[in-house]
């Protein structure tokens, strides 16, 4: 089988934490999960008994540091303006006469094109650690970029599996290093078209629009549910070149962006095959 390295999303300061402050003990912990998710979408829901799809997952979340009451204080600390649109879009959301997780997916890409100037507010409410990762001048991007850099060059892995948050971080990171070379390359639940808050800030920058297949990724899929309030827009081929296929899942009405959620429907079946 080939190498298959993972690199996680957001909310997983807590593995770090739960290991004693352990970065490999939170990157075993993940990969055991990892493993355990993958194989119910592989297999279609048989028994799991330990098999090992994943090499590794590339664990940065300990480097943004661990979220404590952030979204109270982005309310509180945005202008008028932004705490008027909030409250609207909140009350909005019941009325729309569709289902929630549409509700909030169309309303969250609303509110991130017009909020603009005050689309980092909206980051720090929904998502802190894309806003501390994305600042500027971060330490934390530097360093978390350079923690999956040497997960990927130590193992060499054909592929890549890049969740949320570290869809970014890993489009980054390959751009960054280009020895690092991988095979298929595949995204999910990714913010990487989100305007205002991650695409026009994305190291290399986007160029007339644009964002581009960093060099050395030979095959790029992208995989979405169509209601995923962080993967604004779901489809990456919108804003950016190289991306090979896309697929648009419903993965569930309220748990719409976990990576167990992901990793278990199926969708990496067919992309993952060549490789087991």
């Amino acid at each position: 089988m080939d190498k298959i390295v993972g690199v996680h999303g957001i909310g997983k300061y807590h593995y770090y934490r739960d290991s004693g402050n352990s970065v490999a003990g939170a990157a075993t912990a993940m990969r055991d999960k990892w493993d355990r998710y993958l194989h119910q979408g592989l297999t279609g829901g048989k028994p799991y008994a330990k098999e090992r799809y994943i090499t590794e997952v590339a664990y940065y979340a300990h480097l943004l540091g661990e979220s404590k009451d952030e979204a109270l204080l982005a309310v509180q600390t945005m202008d008028v303006g932004a705490q008027k649109i909030f409250v609207a879009w909140a009350k909005q959301v019941d009325s729309m006469g569709e289902g929630l997780t549409g509700a909030l997916h169309r309303m969250t890409g609303w509110l991130l094109d017009h909020m603009q100037a005050n689309a980092a507010d909206f980051a720090k409410l929904f998502c802190p650690e894309v806003a501390a990762y994305m600042a500027a001048g971060s330490e934390a991007r530097a360093k978390s970029r350079a923690a999956v850099a040497e997960v990927i060059r130590r193992n060499r892995p054909k592929v890549v599996i890049a969740h949320s948050l570290g869809s970014v971080v890993t489009y980054e990171t390959l751009w960054a290093n280009p020895d690092l070379e991988v095979d298929l390359l595949i995204t999910l639940g990714s913010p990487l078209g989100m305007r205002n808050v991650i695409f026009e800030h994305l190291m290399p920058a986007p160029v007339n629009g644009w964002g581009e297949r960093p060099r050395k990724v030979k095959r790029w899929v992208n995989i979405a549910d169509k209601d995923d309030i962080v993967a604004i827009p779901p489809g990456l081929r919108g804003c950016f070149t190289g991306v090979d296929q896309e697929a648009l899942v419903n993965l569930d009405w309220l748990d719409f962006h976990t990576v167990e959620k992901y990793l278990g429907c199926g969708a990496l079946n067919s992309h993952l095959k060549p490789y087991l």
